[in-house]
């Protein structure tokens, strides 16, 4: 038998022996595939003394500098790649100042509008050689401001919040973080915060138009309890088309859910509830159609042929829901890169508009007909 130390030297003998093996064998293999295995990571002085050029040079050519012939800087890229180099982002953002990162605050990724409008912002960032980081507020306005400072905190270079809790507010804190923020679909009113909003009260107005034209006098609205921005223009937009029309403007019509199907069922059973319940209900959002046509078809109800359903987004799946929605289209990737647009605007220090404001347009399906007369 070996002795216990004899056995320890005899297994570490061997493992070294393992060791070499494979080594050589790689080796080997290396040689015999013709591969060129560098020891390290090419810098940009091997670049510049292959290109036969300054240190300077290669870094503007490599940056797409117009400063450099363009012959010369084909060469040098052409050089970098063979070399196999691949520029540090830390180390150009030490040079420029730059971190070439956006940080992104959601309300909740699960939620369908925020990943349309997440798809706008992440092209464009990526069209122009940005990464986007990815945060959720959880329409938690504490949480929002944390997020937002800690993002300041590691070097962004700006900063996008959608459905903002906080809004306006900002102001004060923006001199102090020195990064741009702009804001998609403000929940928080207030001016001179750049933000890209799209126009609740025209797209309420049209939506119950819409169900005037049809001959509807008695049109419900369920709205967002919470009481933000867009559901008190929405709602301004419900109450317009009812003036313009002669329709008085009746309270127990207008019933609050969350944005959320389970609330919206609970408004859309306290309308069918009344006395005289609505023929229409314009909903504040999808989510909240979905769940306004739930309660109406539990309390044996027809759509469109007892009450007709608008709602406002045009997410993903108001095309298939029964019937159709009708609804009112937000171009929410369109507002994710006008929102970057914005952002690469304040950061290169160009003129930005503060406010932009997005036509929204009246998507008409088959959950709305005309009133039934009986």
């Amino acid at each position: 038998m070996i002795p216990d130390e004899g056995r320890k030297q005899h297994s570490f003998r061997m493992f070294l022996h393992m060791i070499d093996e494979t080594t050589g064998k790689a080796a080997e293999a290396a040689r015999l595939d013709g591969v060129k295995r560098p020891l390290r990571q090419p810098s940009i002085k091997d670049i510049a003394r292959l290109a036969h050029v300054s240190h300077p040079t290669v870094s503007r050519a490599l940056q797409n500098s117009p400063l450099v012939n363009p012959r010369t800087a084909a060469n040098i890229r052409r050089i970098a790649d063979q070399e196999g180099y691949h520029a540090s982002a830390v180390a150009r953002g030490l040079v420029t100042r730059r971190s070439r990162t956006i940080g992104l605050v959601v309300t909740n990724v699960a939620d369908p509008f925020t990943s349309e409008v997440f798809s706008g912002i992440e092209q464009e960032a990526h069209d122009r050689g940005y990464c986007v980081f990815l945060s959720e507020s959880n329409a938690d306005p504490e949480r929002e401001r944390q997020v937002v400072r800690i993002f300041a905190e590691r070097r962004v270079d700006g900063i996008i919040v959608t459905s903002s809790r906080v809004g306006a507010l900002y102001l004060p804190l923006l001199s102090e973080m020195m990064v741009p923020i702009v804001l998609v679909n403000d929940q928080h009113a207030g001016a001179f915060v750049h933000s890209v909003m799209i126009r609740n009260l025209e797209g309420s107005r049209a939506a119950a138009s819409h169900l005037i034209e049809l001959g509807h006098q008695r049109i419900g609205f369920i709205g967002d309890q919470i009481g933000y921005q867009s559901d008190a223009e929405r709602c301004a937009g419900y109450r317009e088309a009812l003036e313009a029309a002669g329709i008085p403007f009746t309270p127990e019509l207008v019933v609050q859910g969350d944005g959320k199907p389970e609330a919206a069922m609970r408004a859309m059973d306290q309308l069918l509830a009344l006395a005289h319940p609505p023929t229409a209900v314009c909903c504040y959002n999808d989510m909240t159609a979905l769940g306004a046509m739930r309660s109406i078809r539990l309390h044996g109800r027809r759509i469109p042929e007892d009450i007709s359903v608008v709602g406002f987004d045009d997410l993903f799946f108001a095309p298939y829901m029964q019937p159709p929605l009708t609804t009112v289209r937000q171009p929410m990737r369109r507002m994710g890169q006008m929102a970057m647009e914005s952002l690469f605007n304040l950061m290169s220090g160009d003129a930005s508009e503060i406010r932009v404001k997005v036509e929204a347009e009246l998507i008409v399906r088959e959950s709305t007909a005309r009133v039934k007369r009986g």
